[in-house]
This record gives C-alpha cells, sequence and structure tokens, in this order.
C-alpha cells in the first residue's frame, strides 16, 4: 500500500506513505457501515508493519461517535501490535478534539498527543 486516500461530501482521509501520516480533513458524520472505507485505510496502514504512525487531525472539524469509535477500534489493533508508536497532531481551538482525543490513551497509554 503505498498513499491511500477515502473521500466523501465534505470529508477526506488519506495515507501519506512518506511521512507515516494519516491525514483526516472536513466533517465526518457518515453511518457507522459507511467508515469501513476508513477503517480499511487505518487497517491497511498497520499492514504495512510501520513503527511509527502520525494521526494529523487539525482539519478535522467535527467526527460524530460512529467515527470515534471508528477511531478507537484502531487505536485497539495498533496496541496488539505491541510496538507501534502513535502520534496524534490535534488542535486545541476544536472543540470536540480536546474532549475526545486525550481519552486514547485510555487504550493506548503511549500515545502521544499535541494539541496545539
Amino acid at each position: 500500500m503505498s498513499d491511500a486516500t477515502v473521500k466523501g461530501t465534505g470529508y477526506r482521509v488519506f495515507f501519506d506513505a512518506g511521512a507515516a501520516t494519516v491525514h483526516f480533513e472536513g466533517s465526518l458524520r457518515l453511518g457507522t457501515a459507511e467508515y469501513e472505507p476508513i477503517a480499511a485505510l487505518l487497517s491497511g496502514v498497520l499492514a504495512l508493519r510501520p513503527t511509527a504512525i502520525t494521526l494529523r487531525m487539525t482539519e478535522l472539524v467535527f467526527l460524530n461517535s460512529s467515527g470515534i469509535n471508528t477511531l478507537y477500534k484502531f487505536i485497539i489493533a495498533v496496541r496488539k501490535l505491541g510496538d507501534l508508536a502513535v502520534h496524534v497532531d490535534a488542535s486545541s481551538t476544536i472543540t470536540w478534539q480536546g474532549k475526545s482525543l486525550p481519552n486514547l490513551r485510555k487504550f493506548l497509554p503511549s500515545i502521544t498527543l499535541t494539541l496545539s
């Protein structure tokens, strides 16, 4: 898997293989089943067995509960691998990020989170 993109009306999620970064942009208000392509992209990233990965959320204005659940499942999968460093780059000006993203530490205590 090299670079991969999932996009729809008002959002885009893409993987930059060179930077080992998954970028989330726009507003994700999808139904549970509609997150499957994004979950598949994240699983494909894990299949590459990188040593580190960044989730860049600074351009993600909204993520509903189904999306947060998809993100949590990804972090649990990372924890099962045991040797992948994860960094989340988030924005302190986007309210949901400051409230929801710190909870990722419950699933992966080693995760690093930057709220800029």
